[in-house]
């Protein structure tokens, strides 16, 4: 779908926007997101050969509970006989829902919750000037655990003496670092980093430019 044109809005949806800081960056701004707003988006200039970059907008839906248990709810069962208690919610990513008693002492539920791999990048466009180091960084979030890669262009990047490639892990999240040294005109370029379990995968796109080295 095409949604704008250099500062004209193409798609009759009133909550996009588009401005410009009249420098070199463009602006796309959707209010009052919705889940359908999910995907890929592309930027791209018409020039010859065609320039174009991509980025994935995650949603993500609070937690709601649809059906539970009120507190004037009474149960009575006698002792030795079995009870199921139901509690609906949903949400996206899938929301973690625990049982307490009114003692707050909690009921242990031997239960997994299975996420499919979610990308954020915190930071999209990155400039360096050449010659000196910098760091990229992508976060995840996957149940179970995703396996985590780095890419430019269509090359998987391994650690070694130019780059070095780290995770950090805490639960189902975790923080992906790529640091590289030295740099020159062929680092420059569009990273990619992935995330796959063996529920999906999904990328994140960083573009790094180069930049003068003010003295």
């Amino acid at each position: 779908m095409l949604l704008t044109i250099h500062k004209h809005v193409v798609v009759k949806i009133p909550r996009f926007s588009v401005s410009h800081d009249n420098q070199k960056t463009w602006l796309l701004h959707i209010n009052n997101v919705q889940q359908d707003d999910r995907g890929y988006y592309m930027c791209q200039l018409n020039t010859n050969p065609m320039m174009s970059q991509v980025g994935f907008l995650q949603v993500v839906v609070p937690p709601n509970i649809l059906d539970s248990l009120s507190t004037e709810s009474t149960v009575a069962v006698r002792e030795n006989q079995n009870i199921t208690l139901t509690c609906k919610a949903d949400g996206y990513p899938t929301p973690k829902l625990m049982w307490k008693r009114e003692d707050g002492q909690n009921i242990n539920i031997n239960r997994h919750y299975k996420v499919s791999p979610m990308i954020f990048v915190p930071n999209q466009l990155v400039g360096a000037p050449a010659g000196t180091n910098v760091t990229i960084d992508c976060h995840t979030e996957a149940y179970p655990r995703a396996m985590s890669y780095w890419f430019l262009g269509d090359e998987m990047i391994l650690s070694n003496e130019k780059y070095t490639t780290s995770i950090m892990e805490n639960s189902y999240r975790a923080y992906m670092r790529l640091t590289i040294r030295n740099l020159q005109a062929g680092d420059f370029g569009n990273y990619r980093c992935i995330s796959k379990n063996s529920l999906g995968e999904t990328e994140g796109s960083i573009r790094l430019y180069g930049k003068m080295n003010h003295l």
